[in-house]
């Protein structure tokens, strides 16, 4: 097939700054132009990870954030819910515990995050009421307007809320942004209304943001737009399929808006139009999803690859600001918060589950999204100011497949080559004789030398004249991951490999290459069938670029932490974090570290290891049914399209029982985990007084068993209501396929084991 082609397109109107707010409210170093925020003058994109401190026990909070801070988010974003600090009208608002919102942002500082408050009052974050406590929603005044007496109610919230944290968001304090409301459409001068209550009692930030989906109208200029995009979504009929606003966003495109978010709960203010992105601001994100919660009807479960593809798609469109919604996940304080159709929802909601299938789960389980991700945001880390200033140039499709989705960002003098050839339900096709010709301002560069084949379900981008240390790579069939650098010494550029996909790497044809062959094509010098290692490039004046290839399972355990001021790159299979000066691994298994440049005594390869261990000792696990499940009634889809979750006296009477015996040292508050695999319709769990529960979707469950005291034997109770062949939910394929075989109803507990995890400190390091 003939190359791809595409010139850089640049930007079409002048760079402006818009005013997000009175002078009062500026910091220094921080501006927002209409194509980027600017940090100290220089382009900047932010990551933000959404992560709710009510939802989150207090003593992990500082895992969470440095679990965070590990996978490339730099800002933390958090709903404040009304309904969780001040469920009764005339009580004192509770700040205290995990609630004390001061002491979790003051953290966020302490680790080295900034902050964005999700003011409210209105949050959603599938909380009953939207946040709103009952005697707001009870009032005789209407909520979510200007009504005085509401205002009035909101008034005294945000005063509490600013006499907890107001101190934080003045200059050089952790607090960057607000955000107002959520999810409202046509009120204007309400979103005005609040962001003067707020300054009123001392809240206030730089960035002002409001988000701007569904077409809402927005007063843009006084907040900053931002948008999302979901691979799936809870909020759509059990019997509808994969709702096409979802598959937008397995391509690249110039369209922001999404319509489909909050759909179902706009109501008459809904308009299904495609809004556009004001041409004043950024194209930025707050709700990218990180994973999606479950409602009872419809429990998606995006795959890591469903993930990581969204957020790459963003990014090779323009993205400037990608912001994650959930990042990690949580269990709500209570019962009874949840939506539900009890409450007057659409959508009835586990009542303490809210783990979202996050890269960082309920009980900061890792996750495979989280590594795909955090590739992307090392790649922001170390290229994101050069990123930010480049212009998206898409192609034109011409069907349902589109042939290759692909993007080009680019400045005019190089740029990036984004490839999305991963879409979930409905995949596309393997890509065979892939070549590109990309026209920059003052060449064209066509690569790679001789065409590739891209497998389904891959995604990639490519660097194109990439400069490091005054070394041009012309291009690469590789990931751009990072670049590590030390005065003194050459720069190292991390590149990644995909599986299926032949790595080449090109620069110009009089440059010297050290520990790898390479062949002259024309203007250029072409390493070819790149294996993970080291080679280094030297060019005619003298500079040196030192590559690192990674294969790309090495990419997934590739971790660039900060130690002593200076990016290292990390390969360990367990979590990598920044502590106490140094570095430490929270691991459920023994292994080893590898660091690069070295921290110590270095092997052949370059890296120095560091071993580190597990001292918990083996778990027997025993499950016994205590009592068999009986055949459920059929459920009631009490809201049309959406089947309704067992009452609690429907799941007393036909729950199956089991007692789950864990035996074994356990140290008190050492974080452990029960992993149970079952098949059901949903669960429960009652662990020293710790309830949770799940509605079933074919993936494991993970029950939070850390004990309050030293022991060496643990029980836990789990309930398991059947699962029925005609039982009336969307479920994932496998899923799926495992109700359709069923010939009665099934509540099984199939296998279970413990995970224990500790923090050790790498040696080497402090």
């Amino acid at each position: 097939m003939p190359a791809l082609k595409i010139s850089h397109v640049g930007w079409d109107a002048p760079e402006t700054r818009p005013r997000m707010a009175n002078d009062v409210d500026a910091r220094p170093g921080l501006a927002l132009t209409n194509r980027s925020i600017l940090r100290n003058g220089e382009p900047w994109i932010p990551v933000t990870g959404e992560m709710h401190y009510s939802r989150q026990p207090r003593e992990r909070w500082a895992d969470a954030l440095r679990l965070m801070k590990a996978g490339g988010i730099n800002v933390v974003a958090t709903y404040i819910f009304w309904i969780h600090h001040q469920p009764e009208e005339h009580g004192t608002p509770s700040f205290e515990g995990n609630l004390d919102l001061a002491a979790f942002v003051q953290l966020c500082e302490e680790i080295g995050l900034e902050v964005i408050l999700r003011l409210g009052p209105w949050c959603h974050g599938e909380v009953r009421n939207g946040g709103h406590p009952d005697w707001v929603v009870n009032a005789d005044y209407t909520e979510r307007t200007n009504d005085p007496r509401y205002l009035d109610a909101v008034r005294t919230w945000f005063g509490q809320i600013g006499r907890e944290v107001a101190g934080l968001c003045g200059s050089g304090g952790p607090v960057i942004g607000i955000q107002l409301e959520n999810e409202i459409y046509d009120q204007p001068d309400h979103i005005l209304a609040l962001k003067d209550l707020a300054r009123e009692s001392g809240l206030y930030a730089p960035l002002w943001t409001a988000t701007a989906w569904g077409s809402a109208d927005i007063p843009v200029g006084e907040v900053f737009p931002l948008y999302g995009g979901y691979s799936d979504g809870f909020w759509v009929d059990m019997d509808q399929g994969w709702d096409e606003s979802f598959q937008a966003h397995f391509t690249f495109s110039h369209q922001w808006d999404d319509p489909g978010i909050g759909k179902d709960l706009a109501g008459a203010a809904w308009t299904g139009v495609v809004g556009a992105k004001h041409p004043d601001f950024p194209a930025a994100t707050c709700e990218l999803g990180g994973g999606m919660a479950k409602a009872y009807h419809r429990r998606p479960a995006p795959t890591a690859r469903d993930i990581a593809a969204v957020a790459l798609c963003k990014i090779g469109s323009g993205s400037t600001w990608q912001g994650y919604y959930m990042y990690v996940g949580g269990t709500n304080p209570r019962k009874g918060l949840q939506e539900s159709h009890a409450t007057g929802y659409p959508n009835d909601l586990p009542e303490l589950n809210y783990d979202f299938g996050a890269p960082i789960g309920a009980h900061l389980q890792i996750r495979e999204s989280f590594h795909r991700l955090r590739n992307q945001h090392s790649f922001l880390d170390a290229f994101g100011s050069r990123l930010a200033a480049m212009n998206a140039t898409i192609p034109e499709t011409d069907d349902d497949d589109g042939g290759l989705r692909w993007s080009l960002r680019s400045d005019g003098g190089s740029g990036f080559v984004f490839i999305n050839n991963h879409r979930p339900h409905e995949p596309l096709p393997a890509r065979t004789g892939m070549q590109f010709e990309i026209g920059l301002d003052d060449q064209s560069v066509l690569f790679p030398h001789r065409t590739v084949d891209l497998p389904a379900g891959e995604f990639l981008s490519w660097p194109v004249q990439l400069e490091v240390g005054g070394v041009v790579v012309r291009w690469a069939t590789l990931n751009v991951l990072t670049v590590l650098e030390a005065e003194g010494e050459p720069p190292v550029l991390v590149l990644a490999a995909n599986d299926g996909v032949d790595a080449h790497l090109a620069v110009p044809a009089a440059y010297a290459v050290e520990g790898h062959s390479s062949v002259p094509v024309g203007v250029e010098r072409v390493l070819e069938d790149l294996r993970p290692g080291f080679f280094t490039l030297t060019s005619e004046r003298g500079g040196r670029l030192r590559v690192l290839v990674l294969s790309a399972s090495q990419a997934l355990e590739a971790w660039t932490p900060t130690v002593s001021g200076r990016r290292r790159l990390v390969l360990s299979s367990a979590p990598v974090v920044e502590r106490d000066g140094g570095l430490a691994v929270y691991a459920h298994q023994p292994g080893t570290a590898a660091v690069f440049p070295p921290m110590g005594e270095a092997d052949d390869d370059g890296f120095s290891r560091h071993p580190f261990t597990v001292s918990s000792e083996a778990h027997e696990v025993r499950i016994a049914r205590t009592a068999p499940a009986s055949a459920p009634p059929a459920r009631p889809v009490t809201v049309p399209g959406r089947a309704s979750a067992p009452s609690p006296d429907d799941f007393a009477a036909h729950a199956a029982r089991y007692t789950i015996s864990v035996s074994g040292q356990a140290k008190a508050g050492e974080r452990s985990l029960l992993r149970l695999e079952l098949v059901g319709d949903t669960g429960s769990s009652l662990f020293e007084g710790r309830e949770e529960d799940v509605f079933w979707d074919g993936s494991v469950s993970d029950i939070d068993i850390t004990p309050a005291a030293d022991t060496d034997r643990r029980a836990v109770e789990v309930a398991v209501f059947p699962l029925a062949a005609d039982t009336p939910v969307w479920l994932p394929a496998d899923a799926d396929r495992i109700r359709a075989s069923l010939v009665e109803p099934v509540a099984q507990i199939t296998s279970a084991c413990v995970l224990t995890f500790e923090a050790t400190q790498l040696s080497g390091f402090a």
